[in-house]
C-alpha cells in the first residue's frame, strides 16, 4: 500500500523518529513545498532571514523559522501560490574568523596560503555547514521551496551587489574617504555602528595636567583612555567659559612626546562636565575628528591596525595599547602631570563578531551617504506607504533610528566577501567603479590596474535579499510574481542591522516597500530570563530537544510560547507537556481509527440527522477553525496554541470521544454512521488546523484517516461554515457536563469512586430543561455511573443526600451511610460563600458608572444574567441547608 493511500492500523505509541524519516523525503519527492504550481491563485511570499554558514543552528533560529513555517504551510493550504525561499549568509567577518582560527590550528595562516588559496577553503567550510543547515531545515520539517535556493555569494546575488554600488556611486551616494570609523584590531578590519556592542566596564577616569608653554601654569583634562593623548593635537574648551577665555590662541607642551598644541575654542565643549577642558585626538576619536576638521588641526595616528602603537607614540612604539596604558600611566604619575585617578564606571565598544575592545580608527573606508535613502524611507512610513511592524511599537524605534542615522560604512578589510568594483591605476592615479571587471585603465590606456583589496560589509548583500533572491535586477517572472513579499519574520535585535537596510535599499532600487509586514519576535532564553550563550553553558541545541522529544514538540512549545516583540524563557517541561499533547492526539486518533474501519472518504456524510454531542463538537470545531485562522493572520501565536490545545484535548479527546464510545457501541446503525463521520471529519479537520504547528503527527495520523489527496501539506485548510453554529446543542452540552463535572466532584468529596454505582435524582427547573435531560438520560447515566436515575419537576429533595446546583437543575445523589449531615452542610456554606462572593462581584461592576456608561449593551445584559443565576443557585443552596438541617 503506498503512503498516500488510507492506513487502517496505527502502532500503539507515536515515534516521532520514524514519522519524521519518512515523511520529510516523501514531501521531498512529491515536490510539495514548490510554488508556482498554481498560476491562477495568489502569490503568498516569505523569503527566510538567511542563517550564516558558520556552524550550527541554535534555538533561536528554529524559533524564527517555525514562525515562518507556521505562516507558509496555512497559506498553503489556503490555496495560495505559496513562496518560502531559502537561503544562507556567507557572514563575511564571522566566517573568515572561524576559518582562520582553524587554520591557526594547523599552523597556517590566510597570508601563508595567499588570497586564492584561502578563498577555496573558506568554500569548502561554506558547503560543509551549509550542507549541514540543510540537514537541520530538513529535521524540523521546514517547507522550504530548495528549487530557489539562495546564497549571498552566489553567481546572481553577486550580480545585484555590483548594481546597487555602481549605481549608488554613481548617484554620488557611495564615495571613498578618510574618517573615523570602528576599528576590529583582532579581525583587523572596519566594522559599521550596529556592530558595535556597548558593555559596561569598570575603568578609570585620570587627570592630566598640560603644561602652558609660556610657564604660566597648567590646565586640566580628564580622559578614560591615556594611550590616545600621544596623538592629542590640541585642548578645547567652551569659547564662552570665563575660566578659560584668556587662554584661547595659547600654547601646551604635551607631556612626554614635547609637541607644542594650541588651546581652541569649540562649542563642542560642555563647560559644566569635568574640568571644562578636553583634549583632542582627531584620529582616535570621532567626535574629536569632527573638531579637528572645523580647527585644521593634524590628525596623528598612534597605533596600527592590531592594536599596536606606532612610530608616532614615540618611546611606546611597538607596544599593545593595553600596556601601553599601564606605562604612559606610570610615567606621567613619575612625572606628576597625572595628578588623580578615579574609579569610573563607562560604556566600552567590544566587536559584536570577535569580542575585541574597538578601536576609533582614522582610515579610509567605502562610505554610504545615508540621508537622501533614509529620507525616502521616513516619507513612506510617514505617508501610510511603509511597512506594517508588529508589534507596531517597532516602527517608532525604527523611525528614531533612521531619522538619525549616520553615514554607513561598507567596506572590510577582508578577503571573503564581495569585493568593492574598484580599480585603481598605477600609472595615472586614477580610479574606476564599473560593472564589469577592468583589465585597462580608461583614462590613459594602461594595463596596470589593480582591484580594492576590500570587500564589502556582509549586511550590504543582505539588504538586497527580498528581491535580489527573486533574480534582480532581471526582471524575471519570479521577481514580478512574488514581490514585494508579504512578511518578514525576524528578531528585535536586527532591526538595524537589516529590517531598516532592506526597507531603504528595496525602495531606492524597485520603488516598493520589500515586505507588507514585520513581524518581530523577541529573544529565547533560559528558564531564568537569561541570554543564551556558549560562555554560560546554557544554550539549547534544537537537534537534542528533537533527539528526546520529536520536532512536532519542539516547534508546538517554541512557537505557541512566544508573544510578538517579547522574549521567550525555554523551559524543558513546556516541551514535556507539548510531547504529551501530540501523544494525547496520537491516542485518540487510534481509538477512532479502531472505530472507522471500513470507512471511506465517499462514506463521510456529516449532512443526516446528529446527536446533540455530535452537533456539539461541530460547533466547537467551527468556533476553532473561525479562531485559528484569525490569530494566525494577526500573529498571535501563542493564543492560536491555546485554542488548539483546548478544543483538541478538552473538546474532542476529555468529551466528544467518550461520549461518541455510546453511538459506536450501540445497535442503532444510523447514530453510528452518523457518529464516525462526524469523528472522522472532526479528526481529519483537527490534523488540517495542528498541520503548520506539528507538520509529522499530523501527516502520519491524516493518512491513516479516510482521506483524498496524496499529502495533507496541500489538503485544502478549513473555512468557517454557518451552517455548523448548533447553540442549542452547544447549551445542551454544557448542561450535560456541567451535571456530569459536579457528581463527580461530589464522588471525589467522599471518595465513591466511579465503579460503585450511585442514585442520582434531578430536578430540572423547566419542561424544557426536563425534555433535554430525558432526551440525553443514556449519557447521565453513563458519565455520572448511576444505578438509578430520577428526572422530574415534581421531585422532593430527599433527606441525607449530597447536593449539586447546576444552572437548570438541582442535583440530589442518595448517599446514606456515606456522608456526614454536618460536613455536607459545611461544604454548602463553602458553596454559599463563592456564589456570594460572585453576586458581589458582579453588583460592584454594574454599580461602576464609568463600565455601565461604555460597555455595550449586551455585554451589560450578560453581567445580569450571571448575577441573577449566581443569585439563583445560592438561594437554592441556602434552601438545601435548611432542609439538612431540619
Amino acid at each position: 500500500m503506498s503512503q498516500k493511500q488510507a492506513m487502517t492500523e496505527m502502532p500503539t505509541t507515536y515515534d516521532p523518529k520514524a514519522a519524521e524519516s519518512k515523511w520529510y523525503p516523501y514531501w521531498m519527492e512529491g515536490k510539495f513545498f514548490e510554488a508556482g504550481k498554481r498560476p491562477d491563485a495568489e502569490p503568498y511570499t516569505i523569503v527566510i532571514p538567511p542563517p550564516n554558514v558558520t556552524g550550527m543552528l541554535h534555538i533561536g533560529h528554529a524559533l524564527d523559522f517555525t514562525l515562518q513555517d507556521i505562516l507558509i504551510r496555512t497559506k498553503r493550504m489556503q490555496g495560495y501560490d505559496a513562496l518560502w525561499l531559502p537561503g544562507s549568509d556567507h557572514a563575511g567577518i564571522a566566517t573568515q574568523t572561524k576559518v582562520e582560527q582553524k587554520l591557526r590550528e594547523e599552523g597556517v595562516s590566510r597570508y601563508d596560503l595567499g588570497r586564492e588559496k584561502f578563498l577555496e577553503k573558506v568554500w569548502e567550510w561554506k558547503d560543509l555547514y551549509n550542507e549541514t543547515i540543510r540537514e537541520q531545515w530538513a529535521k524540523m520539517g521546514f517547507s522550504l521551496d530548495y528549487s530557489r535556493e539562495r546564497f549571498t555569494l552566489d553567481e546572481g546575488l553577486s550580480a545585484a551587489v555590483r548594481e546597487v554600488f555602481v549605481r549608488l556611486y554613481e548617484k554620488g551616494l557611495i564615495y571613498r574617504g578618510k574618517k573615523i570609523i570602528n576599528w576590529d584590531p583582532a579581525a583587523r578590519t572596519a566594522l559599521s555602528d550596529i556592530e558595535v556592542e556597548h558593555k559596561e566596564v569598570n575603568g578609570h577616569l585620570y587627570h592630566l595636567q598640560y603644561p602652558l608653554k609660556n610657564g604660566s601654569g597648567f590646565i586640566t583634562v580628564a580622559t578614560t583612555r591615556p594611550e590616545t593623548m600621544l596623538g592629542d593635537t590640541a585642548v578645547a574648551v567652551h569659547p564662552e567659559d570665563e575660566r578659560y577665555k584668556h587662554l584661547i590662541g595659547e600654547l601646551i607642551i604635551l607631556p612626554i612626546i614635547g609637541r607644542e598644541i594650541p588651546i581652541i575654542a569649540d562649542e563642542y565643549v560642555e563647560k559644566e562636565f569635568g574640568s571644562g577642558a578636553v583634549k583632542i585626538t582627531p584620529a582616535h576619536d570621532p567626535n574629536d575628528f569632527e573638531v579637528g576638521l572645523r580647527h585644521s588641526l593634524p590628525q596623528i595616528v598612534v597605533m596600527d591596525e592590531s592594536g599596536t602603537m606606532n612610530a608616532e607614540a614615540g618611546p611606546y612604539n611597538g607596544i599593545d595599547r593595553a600596556d601601553c596604558r599601564k606605562r604612559i600611566v606610570a610615567d606621567l604619575q613619575e612625572l606628576g602631570v597625572c595628578i588623580k585617578i578615579e574609579d569610573h564606571v563607562h560604556q566600552v565598544g567590544h566587536s559584536e563578531r570577535s569580542g575585541a575592545v574597538v578601536e576609533p580608527y582614522l582610515s579610509t573606508q567605502w562610505f554610504v551617504e545615508m540621508k537622501p535613502l533614509a529620507e525616502a524611507a521616513i516619507e513612506a512610513q510617514n505617508a501610510g506607504k511603509g511597512v506594517n511592524f508588529v508589534p507596531d511599537r517597532f516602527e517608532k524605534i525604527y523611525l528614531q533610528w533612521i531619522e538619525n542615522v549616520r553615514d554607513w560604512c561598507i567596506s572590510r578589510q577582508l578577503w571573503w566577501g564581495h569585493r568593492i568594483p574598484a580599480w585603481y591605476c598605477d600609472a595615472c592615479g586614477a580610479m574606476h567603479v564599473a560593472l564589469e571587471d577592468q583589465t585597462a585603465c580608461s583614462t590613459c590606456g594602461s594595463e596596470s590596474l589593480r582591484q580594492d583589496e576590500d570587500v564589502l560589509d556582509t549586511w550590504f548583500s543582505s539588504a538586497l535579499w527580498p528581491f535580489s533572491t527573486l533574480g534582480w535586477p532581471e526582471q524575471t517572472e519570479d521577481l514580478k510574481r512574488f514581490y514585494p513579499t508579504n512578511v518578514l519574520v525576524t528578531g528585535y535585535d536586527i532591526i538595524y542591522f537589516w529590517v531598516a537596510r532592506m526597507i531603504f535599499t528595496a525602495l531606492e532600487f524597485t520603488g516598493e516597500k520589500p515586505f507588507k509586514d514585520v513581524l518581530m519576535h523577541g529573544l529565547v532564553r533560559d528558564e531564568n530570563g537569561k541570554k543564551m550563550s556558549k560562555s554560560l553553558g546554557n544554550g539549547v541545541d534544537p537537534l537534542e530537544v528533537i533527539e528526546n522529544y520529536g520536532a512536532d514538540a519542539m516547534r508546538f512549545m517554541i512557537s505557541t510560547s512566544s508573544t510578538p516583540g517579547q522574549d521567550l524563557r525555554f523551559r524543558w517541561e513546556r516541551v514535556e507537556q507539548a510531547r504529551n499533547f501530540a501523544n494525547k492526539i496520537w491516542n485518540a486518533s487510534r481509538f477512532a481509527l479502531m472505530n472507522l474501519e471500513g470507512v471511506t472518504a465517499a462514506d463521510i456524510d456529516i449532512n443526516v440527522k446528529l446527536g446533540t454531542a455530535d452537533r456539539w463538537i461541530l460547533h466547537r470545531l467551527n468556533a476553532a477553525v473561525a479562531d485559528v485562522t484569525r490569530l494566525i493572520d494577526s500573529y498571535d501565536f501563542g493564543e492560536t496554541g491555546r485554542v488548539l490545545y483546548n478544543f483538541i484535548w478538552d473538546d474532542l479527546c476529555d468529551w466528544y470521544i467518550e461520549f461518541a464510545k455510546l453511538n459506536l457501541n450501540g445497535q442503532d446503525a444510523d447514530a453510528k454512521h452518523a457518529t464516525q463521520s462526524v469523528l472522522a471529519y472532526v479528526l481529519d479537520r483537527t490534523q488540517r488546523l495542528i498541520h503548520p504547528f506539528m507538520p509529522f503527527i499530523s501527516e502520519e495520523i491524516w493518512q491513516h484517516l479516510p482521506h483524498e489527496g496524496d499529502t495533507i501539506t496541500l489538503a485544502p485548510w478549513p473555512v468557517y461554515d454557518a451552517a455548523l453554529e448548533a447553540p442549542e446543542a452547544v447549551a445542551e452540552m454544557e448542561l450535560l457536563m456541567d451535571m456530569i463535572r459536579a457528581v463527580r466532584n461530589i464522588r471525589a468529596e467522599v471518595n465513591v469512586p466511579m465503579s460503585k454505582k450511585v442514585e442520582l435524582l434531578v430536578k430540572p427547573s423547566s419542561d424544557s430543561i426536563e425534555a433535554i435531560l430525558k432526551r440525553n438520560e443514556e449519557f447521565i447515566i453513563r458519565f455520572c455511573g448511576t444505578s438509578k436515575l430520577e428526572i422530574s419537576e415534581a421531585l422532593a429533595a430527599p433527606d441525607k443526600a449530597m447536593t449539586a446546583i447546576v444552572t437548570g437543575a438541582q442535583m440530589y445523589l442518595p448517599l446514606a451511610g456515606l456522608i456526614d449531615i454536618e460536613q455536607e452542610i459545611a461544604r454548602l456554606n463553602k458553596e454559599v460563600a463563592n456564589l456570594t462572593s460572585e453576586v458581589e462581584r458582579v453588583e460592584k461592576k454594574l454599580g461602576n458608572e464609568g463600565f455601565v456608561a461604555k460597555a455595550p449593551a449586551k455585554v451589560i445584559e450578560e453581567e445580569r444574567a450571571k448575577m441573577a443565576d449566581y443569585a439563583e443557585k445560592r438561594e437554592k443552596v441556602l434552601a438545601r441547608i435548611e432542609e439538612l438541617k431540619g
